[in-house]
């Protein structure tokens, strides 16, 4: 089951972001995180709380919804609300989800709702012992036995293999579900492990793909030697 998709509302206008609130509160896959009433508090937020979906206004004082999307690396998606249409080739140039126009009605709110469930159930999809990655608008195959391990970022998660590195949209809790739990390890907040491609520990450090190093949260040290060593450490 997808998580529910954290929003934050961002609107100048009290009365859209009373709507949108009233919209988000009939429809049980969307969580409300955050209401901003511009781009700087919104800027403030995501610094304080993560967020997958922004239902953004274009049209506000000091920053525009559309100049803080351009400035904001790894923002989180976006679905553009303004009472503007000419806007709207700019929103889709922006990879942004989709684009209400005001007044909005519930139905079309429940649409772009659904598309966003849809993105957001289907950026990681398990297909048995590979894993398919939807990243820079494609989805690209990753072999689980080439993934040497998964790192948190805010909004999204990079996946590294010896040779490359995907990021994408999604929890680690997420992804971590669609991973074979006797071959992945969690052993700090911030990252899952492939067990085989662990190649030394030295202290409370993982050596893992010959130049990476991972942390040990020491509230996880034991249950994580005992499931990497187990019966195999050579004793004197």
């Amino acid at each position: 089951m997808t998580p529910a998709i954290k929003c934050i509302i961002t609107d100048d206008e009290p009365m859209a972001r009373k709507g949108l609130q009233g919209y988000i509160e009939k429809i049980d896959f969307l969580e409300l995180a955050g209401v901003c009433e511009d781009a700087i508090q919104l800027n403030s937020l995501l610094k304080q709380q993560p967020a997958d979906l922004l239902f953004l206004d274009i049209e506000m004082p000091y920053v525009t919804g559309i100049d803080f999307l351009k400035n904001t690396p790894n923002s989180p998606k976006v679905i553009f609300t303004t009472a503007y249409e000419q806007y709207a080739i700019k929103g889709y140039e922006l990879d942004v989800l989709d684009y209400l126009l005001k007044p909005i009605s519930f139905e079309r709110f429940l649409k772009a709702a659904n598309k966003a469930y849809d993105y957001f159930s289907s950026a990681v999809s398990n297909s048995g012992n590979y894993l398919f990655i939807k990243t820079d608008n494609k989805l690209e195959k990753v072999n689980l036995q080439e993934l040497l391990f998964v790192e948190a970022m805010e909004n999204y998660v990079a996946l590294y293999t010896a040779d490359k590195k995907l990021i994408t949209h999604s929890t680690l809790k997420a992804l971590q579900e669609k991973l074979p739990a006797g071959q992945f390890i969690q052993p700090h907040k911030s990252y899952v492990v492939n067990i085989q491609c662990i190649q030394s520990i030295e202290g409370n450090i993982l050596h893992v793909g010959g130049k990476y190093q991972i942390p040990i949260s020491k509230y996880q040290k034991e249950e994580i030697m005992e499931r990497i060593v187990n019966d195999k450490l050579l004793k004197k």
